[in-house]
């Protein structure tokens, strides 16, 4: 039930940590435990019905957009989508396509634009209602509208659930519980954001640069 982030320069690993608990590809040694037990005992479909992944590439298919989101839960009532596209903020857009949800979107989307699509990534990640969530966070390249929308849709998404956050903006994951820094492959500190100002100087760095943008 609580959110630990990780931090680091690109190529640092923080990707490849997060791909190998969802088992996109296994490591040569090591374990994986989830409630102490480990994924690799687990039957794969098992371990991917708990877990939910809103990463920057959000696979999207040439149908409509409601049959996008009801893909998370093929089972899932009008009201449990509905709530799913409430929550998310997908509703303002969705309202202005020519059919609604009954509006074809194109392969991979590409009648919709990056804030769009991530907005039905999230509503996905609601309709299944996992224990886990997984965020390679991609707001980066996001208006600052559209990006206070999709934290306030990771907000709810992420209540009291088990949540594993890339960050690429330090402003989304001051308040996680633990934060790992982590470069060239290895975990170089960790601790709160308070903790971390003053012991990682990689950090301290990352936090600087990004206050001074902004």
């Amino acid at each position: 039930g609580k959110m630990t982030a990780l931090v680091g320069h690109s190529g640092a690993g923080k990707s490849t940590i997060m791909n190998l608990i969802p088992r996109f590809y296994d490591p040569k040694k090591g374990d994986i435990l989830i409630d102490n037990q480990s994924i690799y005992k687990s039957k794969l479909v098992d371990l991917r019905s708990n877990i939910s992944l809103v990463s920057q590439e959000t696979t999207l298919f040439d149908d409509t957009v409601k049959n996008n989101i009801l893909y998370a839960n093929l089972n899932a009532s009008d009201d449990e989508v509905n709530m799913a596209i409430k929550y998310s903020f997908a509703e303002e857009f969705i309202e202005k396509l020519p059919n609604k949800m009954n509006t074809l979107i194109g392969e991979n989307g590409v009648r919709l634009s990056g804030g769009e699509k991530q907005r039905l990534s999230i509503a996905r990640a609601i309709l299944k209602k996992s224990k886990i969530i997984l965020l390679d966070e991609a707001t980066s390249s996001l208006d600052a509208d559209t990006e206070k929308k999709i934290q306030d849709a990771i907000n709810f998404l992420t209540q009291n659930k088990t949540t594993i956050v890339i960050a690429h903006r330090l402003s989304t994951i001051l308040n996680s519980n633990k934060i790992y820094v982590i470069n060239k492959g290895r975990v170089v500190g960790s601790g709160n954001h308070e903790e971390l100002i003053i012991s990682s100087d990689i950090y301290k760095n990352f936090y600087e640069k990004q206050i001074k943008k902004s």
